[in-house]
């Protein structure tokens, strides 16, 4: 059973969340909240598997609220999913940075919200090829997002293979599509990511894009 909280201030969209998660047979209703502060407190009491963070609230915003999160080791395992309005929002590298696993439009089909809470409590990241593109633009465009390059100190440990592989991760791409650019099977490319996520200690794939970028890491052309 996925504990999937939720984290919004509008008591309608909650309503209509709630009504989408209720029905569904692996999917188990772990609270509400309006606000951060109100969520903070709840995730600690609850420990939900997944939490769907709105950015914009009162009193503590979803971007504090996350980095709150993250700086909590008794929570490492609690994943978040960015509830933004727009695909492009802006807050979108900043949350990747501050440890989100994933981000849904608020106008998304039923369907994709639902898969989006099971892609992430299994460990995974919710990165499509347009959210990356995204942050690439903020890299190139804004000194302050990150080009300044902050190699990762175990950086080093990666073996070239896997260093490539990393690369191809920054770009949104999936397992499948790595394995037939590098004409390998998708279980070797899902080994490498692995093992990269263990030497970098990135939890999902969406610390791993941030690691390639702040490390200056090259990215291939797709």
């Amino acid at each position: 059973m996925i504990r999937v909280l939720l984290v919004d201030d509008q008591a309608l969209l909650r309503m209509g969340l709630r009504t989408l998660i209720e029905v569904e047979p692996d999917l188990e209703l772990a609270g509400e909240a309006e606000d951060g502060h109100a969520a903070l407190a709840m995730i600690r009491e609850q420990r939900p598997d997944v939490v769907l963070l709105d950015v914009r609230m009162p009193r503590l915003d979803g971007l504090a609220t996350l980095r709150q999160l993250a700086a909590d080791a008794d929570l490492s395992a609690v994943r978040v999913v960015i509830l933004t309005t727009f695909e492009l929002d802006d807050y979108i590298f900043e949350a990747l940075r501050a440890g989100a696993s994933g981000f849904i439009t608020k106008d998304a089909e039923p369907e994709e919200l639902l898969r989006a809470i099971r892609v992430v409590a299994e460990g995974n990241s919710l990165l499509s090829p347009a959210v990356t593109r995204r942050v690439i633009r903020r890299f190139g465009a804004d000194p302050s997002a990150g080009r300044t390059h902050r190699p990762h100190p175990e950086l080093h440990l990666l073996t070239d293979r896997e260093r490539e592989i990393v690369g191809w991760v920054a770009t949104g791409s999936s397992n499948e599509t790595i394995a037939k650019q590098l004409t390998v099977s998708t279980a070797t490319v899902r080994t490498h990511v692995s093992r990269a996520m263990v030497k970098l200690g990135a939890r999902d794939r969406a610390q791993l894009v941030v690691i390639a970028y702040q490390s200056g890491m090259a990215v291939p052309y797709v």
